[in-house]
């Protein structure tokens, strides 16, 4: 391809990528490249200043489920957000690549009655989950994933490859699968504590 062809080609890629910003988005919402795959049966709402990177999935799958996504969230490229109940991600936000947030699971399997069995398909068992929360200025990085009834507190870092199962507090860098704090920031010293 002929460098003149990419030119032209990147160009109505981009101009095609703002018009269906505009079109389907808010005014101040930015959908970097790739059309963003949405199944919306509940409430979906975003602040100012959103940004997806490519093949962004987002799956509202209930009347009664919302995500709400606050002002000036980033969220880059092949991430997955899944909602049966409730997702709430704070203001300024930065969400790494091939991220998954999802507030259910399929089935049923701590409780002794009316649990799934393993005969039964996987996408024919009750979806079951609670709300997931990100508090604001929280930086997620490549690959996490953050399962259902997790709350992630403000100015968190959720380091690489790490698995979210329980509540993180504010001002905390976790990593690990599951994920454990490593660090809690010292308003006093000013400096990420061990």
């Amino acid at each position: 391809m002929k460098l003149t062809n990419i030119y032209i080609y990147h160009t109505l890629r981009n101009l095609l990528f703002f018009l269906y910003t505009r079109t389907f988005f808010h005014k101040n919402a930015r959908i970097i490249k790739g059309f963003p795959r949405i199944i919306n049966k509940g409430a979906l709402t975003y602040g100012k200043g959103f940004t997806a990177g490519t093949d962004l999935r987002i799956e509202v799958l209930k009347k009664d489920a919302s995500l709400k996504i606050g002002e000036n969230v980033k969220i880059n490229d092949y991430c997955h957000i899944g909602v049966c109940y409730s997702v709430v991600i704070g203001d300024n936000c930065l969400i790494g690549s091939r991220v998954s947030i999802v507030d259910h699971d399929h089935g049923i399997y701590s409780s002794k009655d009316n649990c799934s069995p393993p005969n039964t398909k996987p996408d024919l068992r009750p979806l079951h989950g609670s709300e997931v929360k990100i508090g604001t200025n929280t930086w997620i990085a490549e690959n996490v994933v953050i399962v259902a009834g997790v709350t992630i507190g403000q100015g968190c870092v959720i380091g690489a490859n790490s698995v979210v199962t329980s509540d993180i507090p504010d001002n905390s860098v976790a990593a690990g699968s599951p994920a454990k704090v490593i660090r809690q920031y010292d308003w006093e010293k000013r400096t990420w504590e061990k």
